[in-house]
């Protein structure tokens, strides 16, 4: 079922999933790819990080240092990202995103130190940055309203089981064949494919957002307006958006704190869950396996998780998310064993699961069609910033008490006082549940 948005040239443009299947389903590949090009760094790297790449023992800071570098470079480009896409399209800044890719494969093939990860994963910030936001973003473009928490948790999946698929492959690929080589062909493989994908088959996505602001404007929309905040402009200058996601608007600021702190998960998994699993006496493989078992829960439970808060609302699956993710970071630490590893990894997917998608819908609900691509910028650079400030809370913890068990308490504490924020200060923000009043 899909609406024609507004008279004239904007109503060449039909909002809804199935009108738009074909590009849907190429921006699910995209990000698939996507995830695959960060999923290549979530199992080897950091596991042979002092066997492969000469780290120091015990250098926790300085082993957080790829993932705090990959997120303020990968914040600050989701920003730039969303701004740029509002005036020379959603195509461009995508491929934009896949040339970035191409060095990172040679850079960890030649590595001669740690230093070069760190460097690479600036690259990866920057294809992260550009190439994940446009598929959302373009998502955002051609479904309705009521579907954006079925389209994020699609797009979500599809990264997410990316993530997970790389880290499994590449540990077998790295018990097979050197480590180097391994994520060499792998990740150069990936990015060229996803480049010249892209270059053939990606629509540009703008005009769609164009005739739904038309729609609004003209008086034409169907169904209940959202709670886009008051007193902003038509086009807000970057001051003005940065601002009003940031802090201005109380749900606004919610959602963008929790996104941030969700990511302390995400980098916890991403070196520590591996460096630690490692001193447990694990395998490359079976590290990729505990690994993967967080991401494809995660990406998997998506499906459901993104649907199930058009049906319910925001506000709910967040709050939970958060609570159930930071369980499960600190069961990890209670139990012992390969399979009651997988079992917490499970937990802590099921969360992210639940808060991830509803978290972009959520913002997404409330930003209007001028300037959803910047303040989903905004929002996606506070998220990923999270990578940078949790890696540097995280690494300063575990330096501080030379444990790396530190890291996960934090983790865990901080997703509890999170959700918690979020309980008290946001709006539910779903349009049908909580529509504009009236005017």
């Amino acid at each position: 079922m899909a609406d024609r948005n507004g008279p004239g040239p904007h109503g060449a443009y039909i909002h809804g999933i199935r009108a738009n299947l074909g590009q849907f389903t190429f921006q699910m590949l995209q990000v698939f790819f996507v995830g695959l090009t960060i999923g290549l760094q979530r199992n080897v790297v950091p596991a042979l990080a002092e066997e492969e790449f000469g780290l120091a023992p015990g250098s926790y800071l300085l082993f957080m240092a790829f993932i705090i570098s990959f997120g303020f470079v990968k914040g600050a480009l989701n920003f730039v990202a969303g701004r740029l896409s509002e005036r020379v399209g959603r195509r461009r800044v995508l491929l934009w995103g896949w040339l970035a890719a191409l060095p990172i494969p040679f850079m960890i093939l030649y590595a001669p130190s740690w230093d070069w990860i760190v460097a690479a994963n600036v690259l990866l910030g920057v294809n992260q940055g550009f190439a994940w936001s446009m598929t959302v973003t373009s998502k955002a473009d051609i479904t309705r309203a009521e579907q954006r928490g079925l389209a994020t948790g699609f797009n979500e999946f599809a990264g997410y089981t990316g993530v997970a698929i790389a880290g499994v492959v590449t540990g077998y690929l790295a018990a097979d064949m050197d480590p180097r080589w391994a994520l060499f062909l792998f990740g150069l493989a990936v990015a060229l494919v996803a480049l010249a994908t892209a270059w053939w088959f990606a629509a540009e996505t703008l005009h769609w957002a164009r005739a739904e602001a038309h729609a609004h404007a003209s008086g034409t929309h169907k169904g209940p307006r959202p709670r886009f905040p008051e007193n902003v402009s038509d086009h807000p200058g970057t001051g003005e958006i940065f601002t009003l996601v940031s802090f201005r608007h109380r749900t606004f600021a919610a959602l963008s704190q929790a996104g941030s702190v969700e990511k302390f998960v995400d980098a916890l998994v991403w070196a520590f869950f591996p460096a630690w699993l490692h001193a447990q006496g694990l395998t490359v493989v079976a590290i990729g396996w505990v690994v993967g078992v967080f991401g494809v829960v995660w990406g998997a439970s998506q499906l459901w998780t993104g649907p199930l808060s058009d049906r319910i609302g925001r506000k709910g699956p967040i709050v939970a998310g958060m609570w159930i993710c930071g369980a499960g970071v600190a069961a990890t630490l209670l139990v012992e064993g390969f399979w009651l590893w997988c079992a917490t990894a499970a937990v802590a997917g099921v969360g992210m699961a639940l808060l991830y998608p509803t978290l972009i819908a959520a913002v997404s609900d409330i930003s209007h069609p001028n300037w959803r691509s910047s303040s989903l910028g905004v929002y996606r650079f506070w998220r990923d910033t999270g990578y940078g400030i949790g890696g540097l809370a995280i690494g300063l913890a575990a330096d501080a008490t030379g444990a790396l068990e530190t890291g996960f308490w934090l983790t865990a504490v901080a997703m509890g006082l999170s959700g918690l924020w979020v309980l008290l200060a946001a709006e539910e923000t779903h349009p049908r549940l909580n529509p504009a009043p009236q005017l």
